[in-house]
């Protein structure tokens, strides 16, 4: 790759001078000052994405003649919304991840509470070593904090964390059990330890999901994506994920009742890159761990609620919501 010669002497500016910008592209400001407020506590870089579907050049930047501010503001709260919506899901699929591969590894795997220490208990002796390798550096983190960080309690509203706790209270092991362990992993970490395990056991964790191994960790995979975008309240209305669940075959995954919804065949078929298929995974996870949740219906609400947003940028149709798929998850949720 030929690295770029051009030098950037952009200069910063002010919100004055980015709402005239806003204006000499055609973007009608009805409020300056409400609009320099918010680019002021939101910021105009952050905005600029949003400004995307409405512009008429993406080289001037020109805006479609009529667009105001307050359009750009309604796809941007919407998008912070579904941001919310989707990581409130998210949240319930993780841990109950989480409690499936401490219970499942904790009980049949060997070495019972310690059993990430076994080599036997990987599909290769590279899950093994990143493993142990992180949960040794955690530890050993732990251990050089200073004492009164560490394990005092200061008052009587302050406790110390638990692996805080389990440093000052055992001797041995030098690592703690797994139940305490799989909770001090992010989200990544977590779906490479998965991937890693044996066969098996993966599949035993799967099952307490209703997902077919491979099944899960493609998802998995998705939703570290997805989790990232949201935690650093990136754009996710529109976006092309760069990773993609996989659309299950097998007739026992809770799934879209019209399965061509999704073109199988055409891995290139835009539906599948945008964020639609990630909302049927989670729907599909929460009739297992949480077959009462009103997340469904909360999604239904919030896409009512803003029917500007076309729904193709979702990869959705217009009629999404008359699958029976949804129809027995808004049931069950009400």
């Amino acid at each position: 790759m030929i690295p770029p010669a051009q030098h950037y002497d952009k200069p910063a500016l002010n919100e004055n001078d980015l709402i005239e910008r806003y204006i000499e592209r055609g973007l009608t400001i009805t409020d300056r000052n409400r609009t320099a407020r918010y680019l002021r506590h939101i910021g105009y870089y952050r905005l600029s994405p949003y400004t995307i579907p409405f512009q008429t050049d993406r080289t001037t930047h020109s805006f479609s003649p009529g667009t105001t501010f307050d359009d750009i503001l309604y796809v941007y709260v919407f998008d912070r919304q579904l941001r919310l919506l989707t990581i409130d899901a998210l949240e319930r699929v993780e841990v109950a991840v989480r409690a499936a591969l401490s219970n499942t590894m904790s009980t049949h795997g060997e070495g019972e509470a310690f059993w990430y220490q076994n080599t036997s208990n990987y599909q290769n002796c590279r899950g093994y070593s990143t493993t142990i390798k992180r949960i040794e550096d955690l530890t050993e983190r732990e251990r050089q904090r200073i004492p009164s960080d560490r394990g005092e309690q200061v008052d009587r509203l302050h406790y110390p964390d638990a692996l805080a706790h389990y440093l000052n209270t055992y001797s041995s092991p030098a690592t703690p059990p797994s139940w305490l362990v799989i909770e001090l992993l992010t989200a990544g970490e977590l779906q490479h330890l998965y991937a890693s395990l044996a066969p098996k056991y993966r599949k035993t964790i799967a099952r307490e999901l209703n997902l077919p191994d491979q099944v899960l960790q493609s998802w998995l995979k998705t939703y570290v994506r997805v989790r990232n975008i949201c935690a650093h309240h990136g754009r996710l209305w529109n976006r092309f994920l760069g990773v993609y669940p996989v659309i299950p075959k097998s007739r026992t995954v809770r799934w879209l009742n019209e399965r061509s919804v999704f073109d199988t065949s055409n891995p290139r078929a835009l539906e599948r890159k945008r964020l639609y298929p990630v909302l049927v995974s989670l729907q599909s996870i929460l009739f297992t761990i949480s077959p009462h949740s009103t997340w469904a219906l909360r999604l239904h609400s919030l896409l009512g609620k803003y029917q500007r947003i076309p729904l193709n940028a979702l990869g959705m149709k217009a009629n999404w919501d008359a699958d029976g798929f949804w129809q027995e998850a808004f049931e069950a949720g009400s």
